[in-house]
């Protein structure tokens, strides 16, 4: 061998032990926990197996470096796969600072306006959430694999985020953008206001802008919120209005009660999808109970689909 190839390989063999000594430690992260579930109890009178177990391990790491800021990264391993066989979940990798937060989520990661689909307060799930097929009218803008979400640093009392996805010719053929803000409102202690938009660079058929503005609320124990949101399509007749109320209680530091209502209102369609929601978690020890009973009148906005459901998750940690 000569000695251009010994100094080459040196200097290969050096590089790969000086990327080894960085390597980041990756811990691991999981529970046990235990559901029971049934997503529509009115239209279906077979009952499959209602128990499922908890089947999610995320795997993570963070490290500051020397310019202060700090980078961690994330890896889910969730068996909710359909049937290709790949269990590789959420994963993203985020870098925060004095400039404030940026993430880049490869799968699972959400926008400014996807955020904040609902934020009325629940103690388990959102009132549309739970019963089959009652989730697909929201105004949530897009999300999809390999996006971008900044989060600014507190600016007196307000934060800004900005979201971005980029165009993906297989899935929806589009690029959007969208921001939002959240202020707390100084004169009146526990009161905070949101505003979020998103506009899609759509084709055809396809939403053109989001919108969606709040008003959240907590005074003790009590935390209550209003909000409406719409989506106008490139058709009028897909418009979508939502409009969401919801309280919460908390009767003591474990146990917490809260009660939901919204409804989607489509432009083309006289049938309301109205939902009503109860949740609740009770924590003991190291074990949370959780669960949510609700029930959706017209789901899909179809007069003859109406469906309740329930789910309650019974969790340890150790």
């Amino acid at each position: 061998m000569n000695n251009m190839k010994k100094i080459g390989l040196s200097a290969l063999a050096g590089s790969l032990v000086a990327f080894s000594v960085n390597a980041a430690e990756m811990s691991a992260s999981g529970g046990a926990a235990l559901y029971f579930s049934n997503a529509d109890t009115k239209s279906s009178t077979n009952e499959n197996n209602q128990w499922t177990m908890g089947d999610s391990i995320t795997m993570s790491a963070s490290g500051e470096l020397d310019n202060g800021m700090t980078v961690s990264v994330s890896y889910e391993i969730d068996n909710d796969d359909t049937g290709g066989g790949d269990v590789y979940d959420s994963h993203s990798m985020t870098v925060s600072g004095d400039f404030g937060t940026s993430t880049f989520a490869g799968h699972g990661g959400s926008t400014a306006m996807s955020a904040v689909d609902d934020i009325t307060p629940n103690a388990y799930e959102e009132s549309w959430d739970v019963v089959t097929n009652a989730d697909q009218n929201n105004v949530n803008g897009l999300s999809g694999d390999n996006s971008f979400l900044y989060t600014s640093p507190d600016m007196g009392g307000a934060t800004i985020k900005v979201g971005y996805l980029p165009s993906d010719d297989t899935t929806t053929d589009v690029s959007y953008i969208d921001f939002g803000i959240e202020a707390a409102v100084g004169m009146v202690d526990g009161l905070t206001v949101g505003f979020a938009m998103g506009e899609t660079e759509a084709v055809s058929s396809t939403v053109i802008d989001d919108q969606t503005m709040y008003v959240k609320y907590t005074t003790g124990p009590i935390t209550a919120a209003y909000q409406m949101s719409e989506s106008d399509g490139a058709a009028g007749s897909s418009d979508i209005e939502f409009e969401g109320m919801g309280v919460s209680y908390a009767v003591s530091d474990d146990f917490s009660i809260a009660y939901n209502v919204t409804s989607h209102d489509q432009a083309s369609t006289a049938n309301d999808q109205e939902a009503t929601g109860i949740s609740l978690s009770y924590t003991m020890g190291g074990i949370t109970l959780a669960g949510a009973m609700n029930d959706v009148d017209n789901v899909g906005f179809n007069s003859t689909s109406d469906t309740d459901g329930y789910e309650f998750g019974l969790s340890f940690a150790f």
